[in-house]
């Protein structure tokens, strides 16, 4: 199985299992839950990817619009007076005129169509294939559950690239928004990276870095994220190339440089798409959130590393934590990963697995490649389930510097076996 296939089928098992657990709440706080579990997982390997996955879903809700075929793009990324209409005929509004078109009576749904004329008008010059958008409305209410977002392939005259942009709205403890920030380097490798601080609070990070990790693939992925105090998550992804995977570059660097993506992301007409969604659903007890904060994992294993380890390079977030070990013949990284599957869940991933006698249930995969990857799994009998993966390098993506990981597998097996873990009630 390659890593791309273990975490697709590790993200969709979270999502499903996050479907069962959660308490009812509404489609997009399941959808949200199930996201969540999914990016923490996919930020240990390729971060900031899941903007491209966000952006996709927001063009699934009701209200889409569709647009397939060359059409010329407005002038950007300044606001778009002068910019062209979207093969609708509509208007393209920038700020100002977005904001002032709101009722006084309350926020006002926003169009799929109004949103990709939007979103058009704050692009560069050139022609716009492949649009679709989706809206705030859904069956006629404003923030009624819409997912807005857009996607088109821009074309300037330098080479095809598709860009994306999606809009949420979350909560103060939705682990999105911890999820901002650059990425850990050692695991997701890139160009450049920035996080700022935005006025009025929420910050703003500008990544620049590949939708593989290279040598895979030459195709680069940069990306804007704001995240805001009234809640808003705006996500812009851009690509050399007119679809994310599967196609050749067709272009040396995507379209937008930095600056334009701020630009973009930080257009004043976003506050009226921001506006007319529901106001976010705080997380309850049993929500995205792991067992376990990412420094207390950190501080637990450090009690069951085998000794005459070097530490260096840690690293964790929420519910997980990694950590680089090196016995002398080489750096070797070590992952973890640590939940609450105390509620319904699915134990398929435990179907074949040995029990100890205290009742955990352990699985162990090996994956062969460069670097290898060999991983314990344990779902401890409270319900807490623990993931400890090592790897024959410093990092999921750096060349192998050694034979096997620094981690024999039954060391692996003991640390995430080991009674030191304890569901947090």
């Amino acid at each position: 199985m390659s890593a791309s296939d273990s975490f697709e089928d590790d993200l969709l098992r979270a999502m499903t299992r996050t479907g069962e657990a959660f308490p009812p709440q509404g489609p997009a706080g399941l959808a949200a839950g199930g996201l969540a579990r999914g990016r923490r997982r996919w930020r240990r390997r390729s971060a900031l990817a899941t903007v491209g996955g966000a952006a996709a879903l927001a063009l699934v809700g009701a209200g889409a619009v569709h647009l397939t075929g060359g059409s010329p793009a407005a002038s950007g990324p300044a606001p778009a007076a002068s910019g062209s209409a979207p093969d609708s005929g509509a208007p393209a509004p920038g700020p100002s005129t977005a904001a002032s078109s709101a009722p006084s009576s309350g926020p006002a749904a926003v169009s799929g169509g109004e949103l990709l004329a939007a979103f058009r008008a704050m692009l560069p010059e050139g022609r716009v294939g492949e649009a679709e958008a989706s809206g705030t409305d859904v069956d006629g209410r404003p923030g009624g559950g819409g997912s807005p977002g857009a996607s088109l392939v821009l074309d300037d005259g330098r080479g095809r690239a598709v860009i994306t942009v999606s809009v949420a709205r979350v909560a103060e403890n939705d682990p999105r928004r911890a999820d901002s920030g650059c990425p850990d380097r050692k695991l997701v490798p890139y160009d450049a990276c920035t996080t700022t601080p935005l006025p009025g609070g929420g910050a703003l990070t500008l990544f620049q870095g590949y939708e593989q990790p290279r040598p895979r693939g030459d195709t680069k992925w940069w990306s804007a994220r704001v995240t805001g105090k009234d809640g808003r998550l705006i996500e812009l992804s851009e690509w050399n190339a007119p679809q994310r995977k599967g196609v050749p570059v067709s272009r040396a660097t995507p379209p937008l440089s930095p600056e334009q993506l701020r630009a973009v992301v930080t257009d004043g007409f976003w506050d009226r798409v921001v506006a007319a969604l529901a106001e976010p659903v705080p997380y309850g007890p049993g929500g995205a959130g792991g067992a376990y904060g990412g420094q207390e994992i950190l501080a637990t294993v450090a009690g069951l590393l085998p000794a005459g380890l070097k530490r260096s390079e840690a690293d964790a977030g929420d519910s997980f934590a990694n950590v680089v070990v090196n016995d002398g013949r080489g750096a070797s990284l070590v992952e973890l990963n640590v939940e609450d599957w105390s509620g319904p869940r699915h134990t398929e991933p435990f179907g074949e697995s040995e029990t100890t006698p205290d009742g955990t249930r352990v699985k162990v995969r090996k994956q062969p490649g460069n670097p290898v990857k060999w991983t314990a799994e344990a779902l401890h009998p409270d319900g807490l389930r623990v993931a400890v993966s090592a790897y024959s390098s410093g990092g999921p993506n750096a060349v192998s510097t050694r034979t096997a990981p620094a981690l024999t597998v039954e060391q692996l097996k003991a640390i995430a076996a080991g009674p030191e873990w304890k569901l947090k009630r």
